[in-house]
């Protein structure tokens, strides 16, 4: 027996060696799928980063937007991104830039729904400022909505109400209801 170990030793010492090694292997992933990546992408929250830049600039596509979040969580499916702290520039190939700040939005790739919500504040390339606590965007169709109260100020005049619609393909927009307009004073050449 003496002389059995004598030979077999480095065999029974690697084995050892590998045997620990599994264990805390086994172990390190038992506390990795607990606290690390492992758990939020088996909890069924999908994909989470922190401190995004993400740029959809499809050469087809009449806009390019960039969306800037403090936190980004992708849907298990990756067909809806939900965002918190953000900043949304738009450009248009033909029109103002536009930018859009707030608390919370969710994106669906599937609809092209855009829901934003929690101060928002937006502001555009040819002055004006939009502030509103909702807003749905369909990127699909090109139009904007809210049932929110809502203003918009610009170098020409103001306007306050509740519920907006806009078109953004035919440049029209529309204050739903209680609308209260302000036209500044030398905003109109005599």
């Amino acid at each position: 027996m003496k002389n059995f170990l004598k030979k077999q030793w480095p065999l029974i010492a690697l084995a050892l060696v590998l045997l620990v090694a599994g264990f805390y292997l086994v172990r390190s992933g038992r506390e990795t799928a607990e606290n690390g990546i492992v758990r939020d992408l088996m909890s069924g929250e999908g994909v989470k980063l922190q401190d995004i830049h993400y740029t959809q600039d499809d050469p087809d596509a009449r806009i390019k937007w960039v969306l800037d979040a403090r936190e980004v969580r992708f849907s298990q499916d990756r067909r809806t991104i939900f965002f918190h702290g953000f900043r949304l520039s738009m450009t248009p190939r033909d029109r103002p830039w536009f930018r859009l700040n707030g608390k919370e939005g969710r994106y669906s790739r599937d609809t092209g729904d855009m829901q934003l919500w929690g101060d928002l504040k937006g502001t555009s390339g040819n002055g004006y400022t939009i502030l509103t606590q909702r807003m749905i965007i369909n990127e699909k169709r090109g139009v904007v909505r809210t049932d929110q109260p809502v203003r918009i100020m610009g170098p020409l005049f103001s306007v306050d109400g509740r519920g907006l619609t806009a078109d953004m393909k035919t440049e029209r927009l529309k204050v739903l209801s209680h609308v209260t307009t302000t036209i500044h004073k030398g905003s109109f050449v005599r």
